[in-house]
């Protein structure tokens, strides 16, 4: 990609950070034995991949042993979501989940309401939040599963996990799934005490680390079915040989996002506040769909009859990188399950602009979109007579 390019799509993918590639570089040049030979070279590799769950676990709040390696997001949330419902069946077969979640958690979950799960769904607001009465009018003693994504990854919207968590153990024994892909890193995540998530889903290449690393990471000791047999690799849950170049590099990526977490935070709430005034300015043209209560590195709007492809190849030939919504979706031609969810009128459905910002965002990239994207504006609606 142009060095010159303004990136502002950094919660489809993210560029790894040099000192994490370097980490990888170096464990595949140096300590590429597999982690359970028990010849000194596979000695060494474990003792990395050990480091890498001990480090990771410690950012978290839990216990090294229960954070297992994955191939990333997606992995992740489908090991939470089979692997709660096939171990707990004979506590019940009822799952909640809200209608606004990920695809890899509402594609399989649609497939255990098929195998013949109940499935119910929480609706949100217009700000993308649920209600946490209606939560509680939902959970049920048969509850197995409740999964609620932390930062939805379209509009922003911060769900409140430490509050459902408490309703939902104080009424069930079901396991909280939380999907924190798009804010581990960016706004605190960690097991608290009993009013905390159950599990938890990191994905590497959204915090400057590499595709295919993630991890699921276990509160505490939990029945769930292994998600991959055959060698009992990730305590008998996820079995195959470990990618340790990997998983150690996708803790140093998490070491660095945690550290420059604060000073991120300010960035980007300075950068939201600045755009959703900007935005705001174009009066009736534009719709937001993220707000400034929302995660703040999430910028999400709609432009009143305009497609997203459209000003996605106009901000492009100006070397601007953005979104329609995820990337999950973006390449589809329906409407995004997440608009439809708020209720967005329909002139504003097909125009949904998606910016998101990373460890390589500047001021100067977000005063750029602004002044590109007014042209653009004026251009597409037909107020520049030059």
């Amino acid at each position: 990609m142009d060095s010159n390019i303004i990136y502002l799509d950094n919660s489809a993918t993210t560029k790894p950070h040099p000192e994490v590639l370097q980490t990888f570089i170096q464990v595949n040049e140096q300590y590429y034995a597999n982690p359970a030979s028990i010849h000194e070279a596979g000695v060494e590799a474990n003792a990395l991949l050990i480091r890498a769950r001990e480090q990771i676990a410690g950012i978290i709040g839990t216990e090294s042993k229960d954070v297992i390696f994955t191939a990333g997001g997606t992995e992740s949330n489908n090991f939470a979501i089979f692997g709660t419902a096939q171990a707990n069946t004979h506590k019940g077969k009822h799952i909640l989940t809200t209608r606004i979640e990920h695809p890899s958690v509402l594609e399989a979950i649609k497939r255990l309401a098929q195998e013949g799960f109940e499935v119910e769904y929480l609706s949100v607001n217009e700000a993308g939040v649920i209600s946490l009465d209606k939560l509680r009018e939902k959970v049920r003693t048969d509850t197995i599963l409740v999964s609620i994504m932390h930062v939805n990854n379209e509009m922003g919207a911060i769900q409140p996990i430490e509050e459902a968590a408490a309703i939902i153990h104080a009424q069930s024994r079901a396991i909280f799934h939380v999907d924190a892909v798009q804010s581990f890193g960016k706004i605190p995540v960690r097991f608290n005490d009993e009013n905390g998530p159950d599990l938890i889903t990191i994905s590497g290449h959204k915090i400057h680390a590499l595709k295919g690393s993630g991890a699921l990471i276990f509160r505490k000791k939990l029945t769930v079915a292994p998600f991959i047999v055959g060698g009992g690799q990730e305590y008998g849950l996820r079995s195959g040989t470990v990618a340790v170049p990997q998983a150690v590099a996708l803790a140093k990526a998490a070491r660095l996002a945690i550290e420059a977490m604060p000073e991120k935070r300010l960035q980007y709430e300075k950068w939201s506040k600045d755009l959703h005034v900007f935005l705001g300015n174009f009066g009736r043209d534009i719709h937001l769909l993220s707000s400034e209560i929302g995660a703040a590195h999430i910028v999400s709007f709609s432009v009143n009859g305009l497609k997203g492809e459209v000003l996605i190849n106009a901000l492009q030939k100006h070397g601007i990188i953005v979104s329609t919504s995820s990337a999950c979706s973006s390449k589809q031609t329906t409407t995004s399950h997440v608009i439809e969810a708020l209720n967005v009128i329909p002139s504003f459905k097909k125009g949904v602009l998606r910016l998101s910002f990373g460890a390589y965002t500047t001021d100067a990239h977000i005063q750029r979109f602004k002044k590109v994207f007014t042209v653009i504006m004026h251009d597409l609606k037909g107020e520049n007579k030059e």
